[in-house]
């Protein structure tokens, strides 16, 4: 019996190509949606095996929407399926327990061995995505307890910050300038007892800030 696996991605193209890649596998797509809360309302009738969700939707983040499919009973592993080579989203990933991070520029190949290892049951992460991450956990870890005086627009930087924002996105989203948000991520930084982005971003979903 195949492998049921659900996509969750808002541009149709991936999850058609998706489709196309495990197409004569052992693998098969039993439904695809284009948001969180289509993912959600799907999830109860398509009883996937395996999910792989992209980072970016519409509505919030994959892994808001991981999140919100296990508080409704979805167990099964997830692998996040992003565009997006930011470390900030790999840390979250890994923090929140997905089974690995793929990105699209994958081969066939990859995209298999990695279902093919999540629906064992064992993790995916790469040797260098270990690398990357070892540093942000420990960090997370050490300073977990700390409670940071962090003031409410540093709160709301170091949230937009562990979504993988940029220092210009943010800006954006905030109405303020890219050099105020640039303070601001320091004084996190400082303030939290870490040495960069990642670690911040692993230390804001440890916290629940996220």
């Amino acid at each position: 019996m195949a492998t049921r696996v659900m996509v969750v991605d808002d541009h149709p193209v991936v999850a058609a190509g998706v489709r196309a890649m495990l197409a004569g596998t052992g693998f098969q797509v039993v439904a695809d949606a284009g948001s969180t809360a289509e993912a959600v309302s799907l999830a109860a009738d398509a009883a996937p095996d395996l999910l792989l969700i992209d980072m970016r939707l519409p509505d919030a983040d994959g892994l808001e929407c991981l999140s919100q499919m296990r508080s409704t009973g979805v167990r099964c592993p997830a692998i996040v399926f992003s565009g997006y080579d930011n470390p900030t989203f790999i840390a979250r990933a890994s923090a929140l327990g997905a089974s690995g991070f793929l990105l699209k520029t994958a081969s066939r190949d990859q995209l298999l061995e990695a279902l093919e290892t999540a629906s064992a049951g064992q993790s995916c992460w790469s040797r260098e995505e270990l690398r990357r991450l070892t540093g942000a956990l420990a960090a997370a870890r050490v300073e977990g307890d700390v409670e940071a005086p962090l003031t409410q627009r540093e709160r709301q930087v170091l949230k937009q910050l562990a979504f993988g924002l940029t220092n210009k996105e943010i800006a954006q989203g905030l109405g303020i300038s890219y050099e105020t948000v640039k303070e601001h991520v320091q004084h996190i930084l400082r303030k939290v007892g870490v040495n960069d982005r990642t670690q911040a971003a692993v230390w804001a979903v440890r916290r629940g800030l996220v």
